[in-house]
C-alpha cells in the first residue's frame, strides 16, 4: 500500500463538506477550503452540531480555523443522507438548556455513586 506524501493527504478533501470531531468532543461541520502540513484547516460555512438525547442544534460559526492538533476524526458528509431518525432540531437556547440539565444529571449521579461507593454497584 502506497501512502500519500506528508502534507498532501487532505488534497482530495478540498471543497468537500466534512464532519470533524475535536479532542474536546465537539463536532464541527463545514466545507474544507485550505490546509497546511500540520493539518490546520480553514472551514467555510462551519457549524457546531450539538446533540443531547434526541435533540440537536447547528450553531453557525462562519469561517472557522481549526488547529490540526485538536482533530481526532474526520469524514465526508454525504449530502443525500439525512440525520438519523428520531432527532429533532431545536434552537441554540433550547440545546444549551438541555446540555446544562444533562451535566447536572451526570453530576448528581456521580455524587450518589460516591455516597454509595461502599455498595460496589459496578
Amino acid at each position: 500500500m502506497e501512502y500519500p506524501p506528508p502534507g498532501t493527504a487532505l488534497v482530495e478533501e478540498l471543497d468537500q463538506k466534512l464532519l470533524i470531531q475535536l479532542r474536546d468532543g465537539r463536532k464541527i461541520i463545514g466545507v474544507l477550503r485550505s490546509f497546511d502540513q500540520f493539518a490546520n484547516m480553514v472551514l467555510e460555512h462551519a457549524v457546531e452540531r450539538i446533540i443531547v438525547g434526541n435533540l440537536y442544534s447547528d450553531i453557525p460559526l462562519g469561517i472557522y480555523l481549526l488547529r490540526g492538533e485538536n482533530l481526532v476524526l474526520m469524514g465526508q458528509v454525504d449530502p443525500g443522507r439525512a440525520l438519523p431518525p428520531g432527532l429533532r432540531q431545536v434552537t441554540e437556547a433550547e440545546i444549551r438548556t438541555a446540555m446544562r440539565a444533562e451535566k447536572e444529571e451526570a453530576r448528581l449521579k456521580g455524587t450518589m455513586r460516591a455516597r454509595m461507593d461502599f455498595l460496589d454497584l459496578d
